[in-house]
């Protein structure tokens, strides 16, 4: 199993995973155009998915959906809430290439299995996802005002998480953004911070965990330099050796990482 994080942050996201028999898309947050580019700097092809799997509606995380999935016939899978929620968003999708995944269920293609996992976030029914292959684990998760007990018992030990550190709680506080605006960041159904997410980490790294790639950082209120700085020092605190058992990677809005075996 290999991965790249293509694009992550407050303009779009999106994170392929491939195996010998399959490659998916975990939302296309960008313009059809944009992933396409996005594609060819890791040496893929969009024609070669097996599908585009999508955590919620909004649009930093469908932009470029519809226009993917009728160009290159693409199936799309998402929770039924989800479906009725994009509707209007992303034009229409052959009922040929719709497809339902369900909130906490697991979906086998040949020897990869998919879960998909609940957060809190204010979108009708957000969910993201676990890829499982030969004893493998990867963790995708955004996009969250929390991490549940819940949650952490779902996503433990991974070798590989793409972990949501969005915002520095004082930048957001003294930034630009309207009061409600900052409250809806800051409450449980919005991001985490750096240091909250780095806490819900410390929880969940197990003896297998090697890399940690922090992802959605708020391009106002976070700097890769100070979310790589803030993470590592809380990790630390709680006792973990970062750079030794495992490394912090940082993702890019815009620049997609190297295509990683898990």
């Amino acid at each position: 199993m290999q991965f790249s994080v293509l694009a992550s942050g407050s303009t779009g996201n999106a994170v392929y995973v491939e195996t010998e028999q399959h490659a998916f898309l975990v939302d296309a947050g960008l313009s059809g155009k944009q992933m396409e580019q996005l594609f060819r700097q890791i040496g893929r092809n969009i024609a070669d998915l097996s599908g585009i799997l999508v955590t919620h509606e909004h649009s930093d995380h469908i932009k470029g959906i519809g226009v993917l999935a009728r160009k290159y016939q693409l199936p799309i899978y998402a929770n039924d809430k989800t479906w009725s929620a994009m509707e209007g968003m992303i034009g229409e999708i052959p009922t040929d290439l719709k497809f339902s995944f369900g909130m906490e269920s697991v979906q086998s293609f040949g020897s990869l299995q998919i879960e998909s996992f609940g957060v809190s976030h204010d979108a009708i029914q957000p969910m993201f996802y676990i890829f499982h292959e030969n004893g493998k684990k990867l963790v995708i998760i955004t996009d969250t005002g929390y991490v549940s007990d819940r949650m952490k018992g779902t996503i433990a030990n991974a070798d590989v998480f793409i972990f949501e550190s969005n915002h520095d709680v004082e930048m957001l506080r003294m930034g630009r953004y309207p009061w409600s605006v900052k409250q809806r960041i800051l409450s449980d159904v919005g991001h985490v911070s750096n240091e909250d997410a780095a806490l819900a980490m410390s929880e969940v790294i197990g003896d297998r965990t090697k890399r940690i790639y922090l992802a959605h950082l708020s391009k106002d209120n976070n700097m890769k330099e100070l979310a790589r700085m803030a993470v590592s020092q809380t990790l630390q605190q709680q006792g973990l050796a970062v750079g030794e058992a495992f490394e912090l990677y940082d993702t890019d809005p815009k620049i997609p990482t190297n295509l990683t075996a898990v």
